[in-house]
């Protein structure tokens, strides 16, 4: 039995509203009342045919009864809407072009034709489906295509192993999603899906964001139905696999990730730890304003008796000091059995746009390569 991909259509950016039972209805009855299927119906709510609302308790979404009439008062309803969301397979779409089956799929694995939405056969493959309407504008806008021998650049690309259905697919999926919501968090969660966990963790550093981002991704509109391979299925295609498309979705999630760090952050358990003071800073006395005087003293006292030592010992081999060091700064203590705290006075490192694209685990394994002494190589290293 074949299972379609109404597991994948979203409801980022539906309205979040206060929705009564009387004004409100099911996506599947709202499905019924304007004559769709299921995946039909999916696909209106995909290219934002049919809005969607999402109740402020949290839930299933609904569908307006002002918007079935919206949709009920159109010209040619409901044929125009069904053309609209009419989705054709290999076969059928070859005929439409007037042109050979494999011709058909040549065209889409070169990336001339994007498929809409997918389904799985009994073999659990996946067969690409096309909207109807978007092939006959590809027939007007390319003639020449359709006949005669295929261009170079499309006989390069085939013969170089490009495939590029899942990843028009899944950038068409993208864009719509960002384009209906404005939440910077919301966005984040779209383009997180683009990543598989490690990659996640790397870009998202945060425990608590990607715990917040997990909970703001786009959910189903027919909620998280069909089997766990189909779903299965499902993310992986959403995963991000050429190293082009992975280096671009890594960088919109940082850009994407700081425009929402400075709009507010992601919530926290028991509050922002930021706000915490750190600890001891609580048993600190208040400073006394009459000791100010004996302070500066004793501090003016200390810079005579560390200069002096210091011009002293000029003249030995330590006196090729690196400039732009202040003497100030303490030499850092022998790492000992608890956590390692770098000093106050220590600039921290600035993370670069490429530490953060890829670049990070590479700089971490530097790092612990000149703290760690040489060891011997084990036996099968």
């Amino acid at each position: 039995m074949a299972v379609a991909e109404d597991v994948c259509t979203e409801t980022t950016g539906a309205t979040a509203l206060g929705v009564p039972a009387a004004s409100a209805m099911a996506v599947g009855t709202a499905a019924q009342e304007v004559g769709l299927k299921r995946g039909e119906f999916a696909i209106a709510v995909h290219l934002g045919l049919i809005r969607l609302m999402v109740p402020r308790d949290g839930g299933r979404p609904m569908v307006g009864r002002d918007e079935i009439e919206r949709l009920r008062s159109q010209d040619g309803f409901p044929e125009t809407l069904r053309e609209r969301v009419r989705t054709v397979g290999t076969a059928e779409g070859a005929r439409r072009l007037g042109i050979s089956p494999d011709r058909f799929t040549r065209f889409a694995r070169a990336g001339c034709l994007t498929p809409i939405t997918f389904y799985l056969n009994r073999y659990r493959a996946i067969v690409w489906l096309y909207l109807a309407d978007e092939l006959t504008g590809f027939a007007a806008r390319e003639p020449q295509l359709l006949t005669g021998r295929s261009p170079g650049w499309l006989r390069d690309r085939l013969e170089g192993g490009a495939d590029c259905r899942a990843g028009n697919w899944r950038s068409r999926r993208v864009e719509r999603l960002l384009s209906l919501t404005e939440d910077p968090w919301a966005r984040v969660a779209v383009l997180a899906d683009t990543l598989d966990p490690v990659q996640l963790a790397e870009v998202v550093d945060d425990p608590y964001e990607r715990a917040y981002v997990a909970r703001l991704r786009p959910e189903p509109a027919f909620g998280p139905t069909g089997p766990v391979w189909a779903r299965e299925t499902m993310a992986h295609l959403m995963r991000a696999d050429e190293p082009d498309e992975l280096l671009w979705r890594r960088v919109n999630l940082i850009m994407e990730l700081d425009n929402a760090r400075e709009v507010r952050p992601a919530p926290r358990p028991g509050g922002d730890r930021r706000a915490i003071p750190s600890p001891g800073s609580e048993r600190a006395p208040a400073p006394d304003p009459r000791a100010d005087a004996d302070a500066d003293a004793d501090a003016d006292a200390d810079a005579r008796s560390q200069s002096k030592s210091r011009s002293r010992s000029r003249s030995g081999p330590e006196s090729d000091l690196v400039p732009g060091v202040p003497s100030s700064v303490p030499p850092s203590p022998c790492p000992g059995p608890g956590p390692v705290h770098a000093p106050t006075g220590a600039a921290e490192p600035v993370v670069g746009l490429l530490a953060r694209i890829g670049l990070r685990r590479r700089t971490s394994r530097e790092a612990n390569r000149r703290q760690s002494p040489p060891r011997r190589a084990m036996f099968g290293e």
